[in-house]
Order: C-alpha cells, then sequence, then structure tokens
C-alpha cells in the first residue's frame, strides 16, 4: 500500500497534463470570445505559450540530482531558466531604446531612466553636528537590503557547502564594490558599511548560521518512513515538514589545492559568482528598474532555486569526470544566463563599462591576479619538478635576461640560505626578467611586492650544487 501511494505521489501524470491542458485550450477556442485588443492578446499569447512549454517540461523534462520536496519541483525549475534565457536572448537583439521600452509591456511604470542611489558620502559612525539623532547615518543603512544580505549569504552557504569559499566570495565582492563605485555610484559605501555591517553582521552572520545548518543536516539520520506508517498526528506532520529537506546529504569536499583542474574550476565557480552578483547591480541600472521592482526580486528568487541544482552538478561532475561526462543541464544554463546578462550590459551601457579604472586599483589587481598566477605556478607546475626541470626553466630565464640587458648580470647568482633571490638588485632584476621592462615600468607597486614575496617565501628554484653548471654555462 505504501509503494502504491508513492508510486502516484512521484509519477509525472503526463496523460492527465495533457487532458487538463487539452481541456483548457478548447474552451479558450470555443467558449471564449477573443478580445478586440492586440496588445492584450500578443501579452496572452505569450503567457500561454510559456505555460504550455512549462507543462511539458514538468512532465517530460529529465530529472535532475534533486528528488524533494518533489522532482516536478526541480523540473519546472529547469524549464523556468530556459524561458529565461530565451528572453535574455531576446533583450540582447534589441536596440537599446527597443529594449528598455519593451520593459514597459510587462510593467508600464519601467521604461523610464532613475536616479542611483549612493551610500556613502557622510561616513561618520557618530555625527556629532546633528543633535537631533547622532546615529543617523547607521539608520540610513538600515534598509531592506541589509536583512536581504542576511537571507542571501544563509542561502549562498547552504549551496557552496565551504566556509572558505563563502568567505572569499563575500570579501572579494566588497573589494570589486571599491573597484567599480566609480561605475555605479550604489557602489559607493562607507568603510564601516562595506566591512562591518556587510562582512562581518550580515554576511558573517548569514555564512555562520548557513554552516550551522549545514552541521545538522549532515549528522541528521535520513531514515523515511511511509506517512500512513507513522501513527501519531504529531509524527505525520514533522514527516510532511522534512519532506522539504533533502533525501540524503552530499558533504562538498572542493579540496582546490589536489590538482590543477579541481583549481581551476574553484576559481572559475568564484569568478560566475561574482559576475552573477555583479549583474544584479548593473541590469537594474542598465534596464531602469528600480531596486524594490518584483522583476528584480524574482530573479534572486530564480537564482536560489537553480543554484543548489547548479552547483550540485558541477560538484559531481568535478567528483568523479568518468560517471559524469558532461556538465549537467542546470549548470549549463545557469552559466549560459550568467554571460547573456552580462553581454546585455556591455551592449546597452558601453560607457559605463569602459570608464577608465583608477591607476592605484588596476595596481591591486594586478598584483591579486599575478599572485594567482605565480602560485598556480608553483604548486601544480614548479615544486614537484626535478633539478634537471629547474636548470631548464632556469636557462629560459638567463636567455630572456641576455635578451632585455644584453648580458647577464653578476648578481643573478646571489644565493643565499638556499633562496634565489635576497637582494633589492635582485628583486629589480626579476621584475625586468619575468614581467619585462615595460610592465616594470607601469606597474612599480605590485610586480615588487610580489617579487619581494617571492623571494622571501622558501620559494627556491635552484640549489646551491647548481650554481657551478650555470656559472659554467654564462662563462660560455
Amino acid at each position: 500500500e505504501q509503494a502504491g501511494i508513492n508510486a502516484i505521489f512521484l509519477k509525472s501524470h503526463t496523460v492527465t497534463v495533457l487532458f487538463i491542458l487539452t481541456c483548457v485550450l478548447v474552451y479558450v477556442t470555443l467558449l471564449e470570445e477573443t478580445p478586440q485588443d492586440t496588445t492584450y492578446n500578443t501579452k496572452r499569447g505569450i503567457v500561454a505559450s510559456i505555460l504550455v512549454f512549462l507543462c511539458f517540461g514538468v512532465t517530460q523534462a529529465k530529472d535532475g540530482p534533486f528528488t524533494r520536496p518533489h522532482p516536478a519541483y526541480w523540473r519546472f525549475w529547469l524549464c523556468v531558466s530556459v524561458v529565461y534565457e530565451l528572453f535574455l536572448i531576446f533583450v540582447l537583439f534589441q536596440t537599446v531604446r527597443d529594449g528598455r521600452q519593451f520593459m514597459k509591456y510587462i510593467d508600464p511604470k519601467l521604461g523610464v531612466a532613475l536616479p542611483e542611489r549612493d551610500y556613502g558620502g557622510n561616513c561618520l559612525i557618530y555625527d556629532p553636528g546633528n543633535t537631533t539623532d547622532p546615529w543617523h547615518n547607521i539608520w540610513d543603512k538600515m534598509d531592506g537590503f541589509v536583512p536581504a544580505h542576511f537571507l542571501g549569504w544563509y542561502i549562498k552557504t547552504l549551496v557552496i557547502r565551504d566556509w572558505w569559499m563563502c568567505m572569499i566570495i563575500s570579501v572579494m565582492f566588497e573589494f570589486l564594490e571599491y573597484s567599480l563605485e566609480h561605475q555605479l555610484p550604489n557602489f559607493s559605501e562607507c568603510w564601516w558599511d562595506h566591512w562591518i555591517m556587510d562582512v562581518l553582521v550580515c554576511n558573517g552572520l548569514g555564512i555562520y548560521a548557513g554552516m550551522k545548518t549545514l552541521g545538522w543536516l549532515s549528522m541528521k539520520p535520513y531514515q523515511w518512513q511511509g506517512l500512513w506508517n507513522i501513527p501519531t498526528y504529531k509524527g505525520k506532520i514533522k514527516r510532511m515538514a522534512f519532506q522539504f529537506t533533502p533525501y540524503s546529504w552530499v558533504k562538498f569536499e572542493w579540496k582546490p589545492a589536489s590538482n590543477l583542474r579541481r583549481w581551476l574550476a574553484v576559481l572559475g565557480i568564484i569568478f560566475m559568482f561574482l559576475l552573477a552578483e555583479l549583474n544584479t547591480f548593473y541590469l537594474k541600472f542598465v534596464l531602469w528598474m528600480p531596486p524594490e521592482h518584483y522583476l528584480v526580486l524574482l530573479r534572486l528568487v530564480f537564482f536560489v532555486n537553480v543554484g543548489g541544482v547548479a552547483m550540485r552538478e558541477i560538484y559531481d561532475f568535478m567528483d568523479d569526470p568518468k560517471f559524469y561526462r558532461k556538465l549537467g543541464q542546470q549548470a549549463w544554463l545557469v552559466a549560459a544566463i550568467t554571460v547573456t546578462e552580462f553581454l546585455i550590459v556591455v551592449k546597452y551601457d558601453p560607457r559605463t563599462i569602459m570608464l577608465p579604472i583608477p591607476f592605484f586599483v588596476t595596481q591591486c589587481w594586478f598584483l591579486g591576479i599575478v599572485l594567482i598566477l605565480s602560485w598556480t605556478l608553483w604548486r601544480f607546475f614548479i615544486r614537484e619538478v626535478g633539478v634537471g626541470a629547474r636548470l631548464c626553466l632556469f636557462s629560459y630565464v638567463a636567455v630572456v635576461c641576455r635578451w632585455c640587458h644584453h648580458h647577464p648580470p653578476p648578481y643573478l647568482l646571489w644565493i643565499q640560505n638556499g633562496s634565489m633571490f635576497s637582494s633589492t638588485e635582485s628583486i629589480h632584476l626579476m621584475m625586468r626578467v619575468v614581467f619585462g621592462s615595460a610592465v616594470s615600468y607601469y606597474y612599480p607597486l605590485p610586480v615588487f611586492l610580489f617579487c619581494f614575496l617571492t623571494s622571501h617565501s622558501g620559494l627556491c628554484l635552484f640549489s646551491l650544487s647548481d650554481c657551478s653548471s650555470i656559472r659554467k654555462g654564462f662563462d660560455q
């Protein structure tokens, strides 16, 4: 009896849905009089077409990794992803004016340029000049985005399931806001708004609550009992509530430093997360949508539902590439949607996107990229190679050095305590050799810091026993 009830509940009901859909279409065709309003008929026809596609997808689409509360729920969001991507493609192929005016068909209030709110300005936590309310700067920041930040990072933690990745994304986005506040005034915030209210309070508490929930889900016993086999009403209600929890639990162990493939995959996940976060603000800006508009909220609800499935598919693809030979369908769509949103931003307002980034911001990002690339080369290529490969690499550096300076400087071989570079002159040489004269000239600060950290971090490319061979090569 229990197996029969579960079969009825989990069945797709393809024939039933087809019969109901056919009855609705017959009613509209034979019994309902078609209005003479072209605009109304166009809107209703588009909505009906979307609903028919959703009915097909909910009953016929392939199941994903999640089964609770019902497989049809996740099939529905997969089909919504297809509809949203097609909508974005349509908007992408319009002119800027037509695309913005097209939003009026969804909501007549849209299509009007809106001012951006600046959260910066007076950054005093306690303003003694305001005798009425010295704490007014804090109360002004307490808008609807405060609980949204907390809830958002709580859900992102459930999606990513890793404390370190969540904190990296949280901090990196604040750096992005610093870097891009010259493009969007909305990114201009006070320092305490960035690091205290956002990172520590809202994001930090959301991540903490999410990790506690993950710990409970990982330790929770998953022994599912049939609803009709539970004797008490309290137990039945509890079982119905647990229907909205996972059927089983998989702990994500990303292990980014284990191999190059996982390291690049984790970097790609972080990049796509940050790009999706930026799209939220830039789409509002280029399509003239106020932050409180229901379309902005619907987009966030959409990503909440599809993000978990996409992340699970990405993890399965990374963890067992032989079994999962292709990227999951939801992950594929989420990546396509994120890229399409960014392309719409680039097309609709290239002037804002191309505003020059301040020089010191460029230096900081250049330093970060260089450090990531350097660590990648050291961890996955240099650390495991033998002496012979190190000599070949050093010979290559010597050739580049000859090309840049026409002769090898003698202080290149100043090796002390097993470290390749140990003097300011050798650090300067490393700047010129590895990065080239032009890069070292235009970006002196980040390149110098990279070379300094590299020379004092124990990164020993060549042992002391190699010096005689290297000297002989230079003499020749």
